[in-house]
């Protein structure tokens, strides 16, 4: 008798090179709008609006995605839905990610053991991607699934804590740019996350729309006074959310998020756990939380390095015996 490994794999999206379809965007952003509102029926005029796309190209999507049953339409509210061929495409998703359905049966566990919202968070390029959300109803800064932040300060401490040194010196160079100051705070920051096991954000949904917005901004274009506040202002909003654990801020600010990474086989972090309290904490709840999260994590990372194994005598009695 004899058994082969059969090993999870979880390898990070990597891009490809050339050229994107603009095509392929426009039915995907259709998809993904009718994904981010599975409660609410877009009329043909709303996805126009909110994707400000010609009426043209929005009935030739939809036609193509309701003939394909990617889409449905209601023929007497006259709205549009995700149509039940997704739900083919769905239920192979635990199987050809079983690492990311680990993570959000987790997250499930914590939200209704600590009693706030969990989430998972991935990362696709320089992107990061919230793939599932569970608990109360998804609100910001924790989001939806498919909502998308950038892989830069203040987000993705989690993650970047036990990244490559390669990629964490983009993801600080992606918030500090050439300041010095910024990306020594930046590098505490980092190690202070890997001594304690776990992040904790107090980054709030303003100030975290607001570093989206600075971080859009073309500096190089603004005069120099402008542009040394626009830097100051960089450094304070990419640092204000990490607060130090004797400052006594702590006490009354919300913690928004407490996350830690889970790892893949290779041992490389693969994505990041959460939980989402959006309240004020004490270091003893923050601790006692960080540890029942990252009890969850470990054993997921663990689990990647016990891949399941498969007999293969007895599956092929098994084929044997249904013949």
């Amino acid at each position: 008798m004899f058994a082969i490994t059969v090993e999870t794999r979880s390898q990070r999206s990597q891009p490809i090179r050339g050229s994107t379809s603009a095509p392929t965007a426009r039915v995907l952003d259709v998809v993904e709008l009718l994904a981010r509102f599975p409660n609410t029926r877009m009329r043909f005029s709303d996805i126009v609006r909110e994707l400000d796309l010609t009426q043209g190209t929005v009935h030739a999507i939809l036609k193509t995605l309701c003939d394909r049953g990617w889409a449905s339409r209601d023929p007497v509210a006259k709205t549009f839905s995700l149509g039940p061929a997704l739900g083919v495409v769905a239920a192979r998703m635990d199987t050809a990610r079983p690492l990311a359905h680990a993570a959000r049966a987790a997250a499930l566990r914590l939200s209704r053991e600590v009693g706030y919202a969990g989430s998972v968070v991935e990362r696709f390029g320089d992107s990061l991607v919230v793939t599932a959300f569970e608990g109360d109803p998804a609100t910001q800064p924790a989001g939806i699934p498919g909502d998308r932040i950038p892989y830069a300060p203040p987000f993705g401490v989690a993650l970047a804590a036990w990244d490559s040194e390669e990629e964490q010196r983009a993801w600080i160079r992606r918030g500090a740019g050439s300041n010095a100051d910024r990306a020594r705070r930046l590098e505490h920051v980092l190690a202070h996350t890997r001594e304690r096991g776990f992040d904790v954000d107090w980054t709030t949904p303003a100030l975290a729309q607001a570093v989206q917005v600075v971080g859009t901004l073309d500096s190089n274009e603004m005069p120099t006074p402008v542009r040394h506040i626009l830097d100051q202002l960089l450094v304070e909003f990419t640092t204000i959310g990490f607060l130090s654990d004797d400052n006594p801020g702590r006490r009354k600010q919300p913690v928004v998020t407490i996350a830690a990474p889970v790892f893949d086989h290779r041992g490389h972090v693969a994505l990041m756990l959460a939980v989402h309290p959006l309240s004020p904490l004490s270091a003893r709840q923050i601790q006692v939380i960080g540890n029942k999260l990252t009890a969850e994590t470990t054993a997921i990372s663990e689990a990647q390095q016990h891949p399941p194994v498969v007999d293969l005598e007895e599956r092929s009695n098994g084929r044997r015996r249904r013949a």
